[in-house]
């Protein structure tokens, strides 16, 4: 037997081998490893890439949550800046500012880090006021004007 047919004969047999092995209870599968291995390889780059792209697209997202915080923070400090200059509001207009402040507060129990101080007492006297107005009943009605 010659040198080129035991070669010949052992890669048959490794092909048959890598095609056949399974270790228990783990199951290997050699084509998958190697096609993973030379993917990976080939699209070393592009991974990287995608990973940065990634990254940005996070940073993009938290930044544009902040933006919405702020917007929703912005109209509940404008709402309450409203009520110290006596100006009143009908029960809706209470109800759109109390769906702003709940959705500030979930945005701030997510994010422990957001500065939330320059809200706090403002939400606190809305609804301290719209306490006070569902007590006396005494909301804008629509169409009364300021």
């Amino acid at each position: 037997m010659s040198i080129q047919e035991i070669i010949a004969g052992g890669s048959g047999l490794l092909l048959i081998l890598m095609t056949l092995v399974q270790i228990a209870p783990f199951k290997v599968n050699p084509w998958s490893a190697i096609a993973g291995a030379v993917g990976r390889a080939v699209n070393k780059e592009v991974l990287k890439e995608l990973e940065t792209v990634k990254k940005k697209l996070e940073e993009h997202v938290i930044m544009d949550d902040q933006r919405v915080a702020d917007g929703h923070r912005t109209r509940i400090l404008h709402f309450n800046n409203e009520l110290l200059r006596d100006i009143k509001h009908t029960k809706e207009e209470y109800i759109e500012v109390l769906a702003e402040i709940d959705a500030y507060e979930r945005y701030c129990d997510d994010n422990p880090n957001y500065p939330n101080n320059r809200a706090v007492l403002a939400i606190e006297n809305i609804r301290d006021n719209y306490k006070e107005r569902l007590q006396k009943r005494d909301f804008l009605m629509e169409g009364n004007g300021v």
